[in-house]
C-alpha cells in the first residue's frame, strides 16, 4: 500500500468518525446530561428513598408556553417548603384555547442547574406527549423528592431554593394526527360544518 492510498484511508476513516460521532453526540449529550444533572437536568426514580432529613428546602414552580402551541398553562400552586428527601406533590394546569385538538410536549429543568442531580421525579406528564381536546383542560400532576446525597456535597450546601421550570411546544404525531381525524368525522363537528380550512388554529 503506498503513501497516497494510506493518506486516503486516513481522510475516510476520519470523515466517518466525524459522522459517527455527529449521530451519537445527541444521545450521549443527553445521557451525560441526565446522569450528572448538567445544565439543570432532573432525575428519574421509581419511589423516593424512605429516608428524611430535617433540612427544609423551598422549590417554586415555573410554567412557560410557546406562541406556537395555543395553552394556557400553570402550576396550581408557585411554591412549597419540602424536606429534603420527603415527596412532594405538585400540579400544573393546561388548557386547549382552539376548537380542535392539540398537542404539546413539555422540556424541564431546574434551578440552580447544580440542583438537577439530585431532584428526582417520580410521577410527571413531562415523560409524555399530551393531547388536548377542543376547549378542554387538565390537571397533571407532579411528584417529586431531592435527594438525601445532597446533604453530602458541602457544594449544595448554599442551596436553600430551587425552582422547578416547564416549557410546553407544540408537538406533531399519530395519535394527534388519528384524534385530528376523529374530530373531524365525529357527528358534532359534520353538524357544525367545521372543516381543517374552517377551525381556527
Amino acid at each position: 500500500m503506498d503513501k497516497n492510498t494510506r493518506t486516503l484511508m486516513s481522510v475516510f476513516a476520519i470523515v466517518f468518525a466525524m459522522i459517527g460521532l455527529a449521530f451519537a453526540s445527541v444521545p450521549l449529550y443527553d445521557l451525560f446530561c441526565r446522569v450528572t444533572g448538567f445544565g439543570g437536568t432532573t432525575q428519574v426514580s421509581a419511589a423516593a428513598p424512605g429516608i428524611i432529613l430535617d433540612r427544609e428546602v423551598r422549590v417554586s414552580f415555573n410554567a412557560d408556553t410557546s406562541r406556537n402551541l395555543p395553552w394556557t398553562f400553570r402550576p396550581e400552586q408557585r411554591r412549597m417548603t419540602v424536606k429534603v428527601g420527603q415527596e412532594g406533590l405538585i400540579a400544573y394546569r393546561a388548557k386547549n384555547r382552539t376548537n380542535k385538538p392539540t398537542a404539546g410536549t413539555a422540556v424541564y429543568n431546574v434551578t440552580p442547574p447544580k440542583a438537577g442531580r439530585y431532584f428526582h421525579k417520580t410521577q410527571c406528564f413531562c415523560f409524555d406527549e399530551q393531547i388536548l381536546p377542543p376547549g378542554e383542560d387538565m390537571t397533571m400532576p407532579v411528584v417529586f423528592y431531592i435527594d438525601p446525597a445532597m446533604a453530602d456535597d458541602p457544594n449544595m450546601d448554599d442551596v436553600k431554593h430551587i425552582t422547578l421550570s416547564y416549557s410546553f411546544f407544540p408537538a406533531e404525531s399519530k395519535e394527534l394526527d388519528a384524534a385530528l381525524e376523529a374530530f373531524y368525522n365525529s357527528p358534532n363537528t359534520r353538524d357544525q360544518n367545521l372543516s381543517p380550512t374552517t377551525i381556527s388554529n
